[in-house]
């Protein structure tokens, strides 16, 4: 009897531990239920439309019943004129952005934690933080003031100084540094939240080993905390490099002008102008198919390399 026992429990299936951690939390699954249902909806579903940029899109005729053209809309954003000025204010304004912008929160969230008075550092925290509130057109409001050929306030520094006002928002040379700059200025403070909120996690016994040893503030800071954050930074630097090509549409197309073309004409506007302003529907599409194909193509290279390196990755 008892071998027959033991034949039906090795028979009998064991329920999946993944359905068992289901059931045992299933208050937290359905916590998590709407945000799944909000990328579905709102993220998957509408990929079903992607299909019109291989397409003729007739909107009398719908997604489904308009004609196929292959990779035509694609053959013809690769060949035209205005190809490589957008890849190249695209890339230039990605590249400087992650160049300048990625290492300042990072910086700044070092600072902040080496402040011994709480309040300095609640003070410090609140000026930096609150530019990250201001809404977009606000923000594009305050550069065209503060950078006014007659009234802005760097102008009159200049002037003042014996020289002559710039035109800062006119001339294509200034557009990548304005646009970069102001937005460090704007993020630092709240992008450094997740770098601070990493550095509580560092063991205090750490820094107090590191004092006996005689090691300054500089070098706990050096050989410590930055250590112990870089597993944050990975992660970030993966997801930033993964959104290279996906420079903020709005902010550009505020301070873009016809003075400034050359240089703020990027990828998102150009899809802007053909898709919506002129109906080109599928072309617009495949151009912000490339778009994403190659975000998603850098992320992977990206997560790959850092995996290899030192271990960190997304999956």
């Amino acid at each position: 009897m008892s071998a027959i026992a033991g034949v039906k429990a090795e028979v009998i299936p064991k329920r999946p531990a993944v359905l068992k951690q289901i059931r045992k939390n299933w208050d937290l699954y359905v916590l998590i239920l709407p945000v799944i249902a909000f990328f579905i909806i709102f993220e998957y579903v509408p990929m079903y439309g992607v299909q019109i940029a291989f397409k003729n899109f007739i909107a009398t005729k719908g997604i489904w019943d308009s004609p196929w053209v292959g990779f035509n809309h694609f053959e013809r954003f690769f060949k035209s004129f205005y190809f490589w000025r957008l890849l190249k204010n695209t890339l230039g304004i990605g590249l400087y952005q992650l160049l300048v912008g990625f290492p300042v929160p990072i910086i700044l969230a070092l600072l902040i934690n080496e402040v011994r008075s709480k309040k300095f550092s609640r003070f410090i925290q609140t000026i930096t933080y609150a530019p990250h509130f201001l809404s977009t057109v606000v923000m594009v409001g305050i550069i065209f003031i503060f950078l006014s050929p007659q009234t802005g306030l760097l102008n009159n520094v200049i002037v003042w100084l014996g020289g002559e006002p710039v035109s800062f928002m006119t001339e294509p040379a200034w557009f990548k540094s304005i646009y970069v700059l102001s937005g460090v200025w704007q993020q630092m403070g709240w992008s450094s939240i997740i770098y601070l909120a990493a550095l509580t996690g560092i063991d205090p016994q750490l820094h107090e080993a590191a004092r006996v040893d005689g090691a300054s503030r500089w070098q706990r800071v050096w050989h410590i905390n930055l250590p112990g954050i870089m597993p944050t930074i990975t992660i970030l630097l993966i997801l930033n490099m993964g959104s290279l090509l996906s420079v903020g549409f709005e902010k550009v197309f505020l301070m873009q002008n016809s003075l400034n073309m050359a240089a703020s004409d990027i990828i998102s506007t150009h899809v802007y102008h053909k898709g919506i302003i002129d109906g080109q529907y599928s072309y617009s599409a495949a151009v912000g198919l490339f778009n994403s194909v190659v975000n998603f193509i850098l992320l992977v290279l990206v997560n790959r390399i850092a995996r290899k390196v030192n271990g960190t990755s997304l999956w």
